[in-house]
């Protein structure tokens, strides 16, 4: 049964430089728009639910093209209200072999988003007949006013009686000097809120400050996502491991934790063509694992297999339908589709 999901975040414009060149050396850029919540919304789309994004963008010819893009992605932009002067733009260089990618932001702060007023988003008509909403610590990091919407967002659909989704996805540059300490609050909150949590001990260390004597990542996982789990009251709690190698492949691992059990997919181990958003398309898979009432070996299965997927094609926007992330957890991919 589909079910409505939406997402609270905002519109980004990314600009690519062509191949693996820097800024410093190309002359063009290609332009797309994305964000968490276009990525994980535009995803379970995919998958046959209605998905819909809460958010603000300019009424402009760059508001326009961000809107007719994301109705070409199957997202609704019902939600969106019109307002302010600006889109938040951001610059990648894709990395090669040693040189990592990197991500350049540009007049995030003033995007029409970041600068919504208070008063802007009707949250009881917004949230109305919503089965599941999704935030991420992206959105979380940007302002006061920005966590006043997401927070008021969160508790509407609750009431309601839908999912409340929240990604930790923790930016160090957002946050800015003693991040953490600022964080730890808004995180505690929204973790209070939320049903289905995408964290791995990495985050609780660091955001929540919990320790363990552990030295292995999956004992640290194993000790402390339980802890988190009971102390929050959350039902649900996912992530991945990554590792990268030499030769331009990464191995992913999921997890999934539920019902005081964890489930584990196999590790994956595949050629990057476009890392941003892969992330993004584990959610989604999970979410909609979650949705769908599968069992967590087959969730976590096919959520990890969903984020693989996703580092095969271009673009932040996970591009996959269920029938062929099925497919890719059944059998080696690779052969030419007759």
């Amino acid at each position: 049964m589909p079910k409505r999901i939406a997402a609270f975040g905002e519109v980004m414009m990314r600009l690519q430089v062509p191949g693996h060149d820097l800024l410093s050396q190309g002359n063009t850029l290609h332009y797309t728009f994305s964000g968490t919540g276009v990525n994980v919304v535009s995803a379970l789309a995919r998958f046959g639910h209605a998905g819909s994004l809460i958010s603000r963008l300019p009424a402009n010819p760059l508001g326009d093209a961000a809107r007719a893009y994301l109705r070409k992605l199957g997202v609704s932009t019902s939600s969106i209200l019109e307002g302010g002067n600006y889109i938040g733009m951001y610059f990648l260089e894709n990395g090669f072999g040693a040189r990592p990618s990197r991500v350049t932001y540009s007049n995030r702060l003033d995007s029409s988003f970041n600068t919504a007023p208070e008063d802007v988003y009707d949250y009881d008509n917004i949230t109305r007949g919503i089965d599941a909403i999704h935030f991420c610590g992206i959105t979380l990091a940007m302002n006061d006013s920005v966590r006043q919407h997401m927070k008021a967002l969160a508790r509407a659909v609750k009431q309601q009686g839908g999912l409340v989704i929240f990604d930790c996805n923790y930016r160090p540059s957002l946050w800015g000097e003693s991040g953490y300490a600022k964080a730890k609050p808004h995180y505690e909150e929204m973790l209070r809120l939320a049903d289905i949590v995408m964290m791995n001990e990495q985050d609780v260390m660091n955001t929540l400050g919990m320790s363990t004597q552990q030295e292995q990542r999956e004992e640290q996982l194993k000790e402390l996502i339980p802890l988190v789990a009971a102390q929050y009251q959350i039902p649900v709690i996912a992530g991945t491991h990554r590792s990268i190698h030499g030769d331009n492949s990464h191995s992913l691992r999921g997890f999934l934790y539920k019902n005081q059990r964890f489930a584990f997919s196999d590790m994956l181990t595949f050629s990057v063509y476009d890392r941003i958003g892969a992330g993004d398309a584990f959610a989604s898979g999970i979410i909609h694992g979650e949705l769908a009432g599968f069992l967590p070996e087959k969730t976590v299965a096919f959520a990890a297999a969903a984020g693989m997927l996703a580092h095969t094609v271009s673009g932040d926007t996970p591009m996959s339908t269920e029938e062929e992330i099925l497919r890719a957890m059944t059998r080696s991919a690779g052969d030419v589709e007759r």
